[in-house]
């Protein structure tokens, strides 16, 4: 082999290796945002207030104050932070795909329930709060907007940075306002599950809770916005987690803090630095639309019927995908 080509091969090693470095890091910043950020802002808020630098976070606290409403008046969201360069790092690292398998009328309203909420929602966060995934393209005219715990919009600079996310509260107020206020065209993406279905994730179980959670069918109804099911196979492979038996102490515990908070600790470990998740592909399933009639006060029939039929639509969408995601045909889909 000549001198030219072990140079061109060295060079192609040296530039992979560079890649994945910046891939780690990418992912570990956003690991420690999603853990430790929001209550690093409100430590640093506290800190500032005895030293001679108060000024700046009375000043700021005028501002939340002044501000308190725009979370669930549309929010702010800017394609600066949509656009960075990071997220298109954080997608390699695992990678993460979109899967277009239907059409979104630009001139309809659209629920998407996105399953299962993993430990980090990393399939969510990926294809709808950035534009690295080219949401926009793969559906003309259709703008994503995920919605998280409300009371991470009260968190002082945290609130910011979500915003120009162009992340918004899964508060009643700010998805009634989103989806009768701000036109057409509108995606709103709700993880279903919550904080209590990441405590079920772990490698090879795909439980979804969803029996009981309604509300999302009765704000599609309200609003004739058509329901859509999302799956992103791969999200619960990332972390492994040690899932506590129901009625141990452990469990109480994780669930009185999620009462209290509004999020659970999860007990998770993973690959490099005990922190980065496994480098596994996650493939987020976008699914075809359930048409949804528009009932001001939708009776408990009609909540119950559409939920009926959404259930069985992401039945459909798991069993057709599983495979071509990367599970095994014995793999299952359970409810709870």
């Amino acid at each position: 082999m000549g001198t030219d080509n072990v140079s061109a091969l060295k060079g192609k090693e040296a530039k992979s290796q560079w890649k994945e470095f910046i891939e780690d890091i990418s992912v570990l910043q956003q690991v420690l945002a999603f853990l430790f950020l929001g209550v690093a802002c409100v430590l640093l808020m506290i800190y500032l207030m005895f030293t001679s630098l108060w000024p700046i976070p009375i000043l700021y606290i005028s501002w939340q104050i002044y501000d308190w409403q725009t979370p669930e008046r549309g929010g702010r969201r800017t394609k600066f932070v949509r656009n960075w360069e990071i997220w298109k790092h954080f997608r390699d690292y695992f990678p993460v795909k979109l899967v277009k398998t239907a059409e979104l009328n630009p001139s309809k309203n659209y629920v998407l329930g996105c399953h299962p909420h993993g430990i980090m929602c990393v399939g969510a966060f990926s294809c709808f709060s950035t534009d690295c995934h080219g949401f926009a393209e793969t559906f003309p005219g259709i703008r994503s907007t995920l919605a998280i715990l409300a009371g991470l919009f009260r968190l002082p600079l945290f609130r910011e940075y979500v915003l120009c996310a162009g992340l918004l509260p899964v508060s009643k107020k700010s998805l009634d306002y989103l989806l009768s206020r701000t036109g057409v065209g509108n995606a709103v993406v709700i993880i279903i599950g919550g904080a209590e279905e990441s405590l079920t994730s772990t490698p090879g179980v795909n439980t979804v809770v969803m029996k009981h959670r309604k509300g999302f069918v009765r704000l599609a109804l309200k609003h004739g916005a058509d329901l859509v099911p999302v799956y992103s196979f791969g999200e619960n492979e990332l972390f492994p987690q040690v899932v506590l038996s129901e009625g141990s102490v452990g469990r109480r515990l994780q669930a009185l803090f999620k009462q209290i908070m509004g999020f659970a600790p999860c007990l998770f470990t993973g690959g490099r630095w005990l922190l980065l998740p496994f480098r596994r592909p996650v493939t987020t399933v976008v699914g075809h639309p359930i048409t949804v009639p528009q009932v001001e006060s939708p009776s408990q029939e009609q909540v119950d019927h559409y939920h009926s039929l959404y259930m069985k639509a992401l039945s459909k969408l798991f069993h057709r995908h599983k495979t071509s995601c990367g599970l095994a045909e014995t793999h299952e889909l359970r409810f709870i």
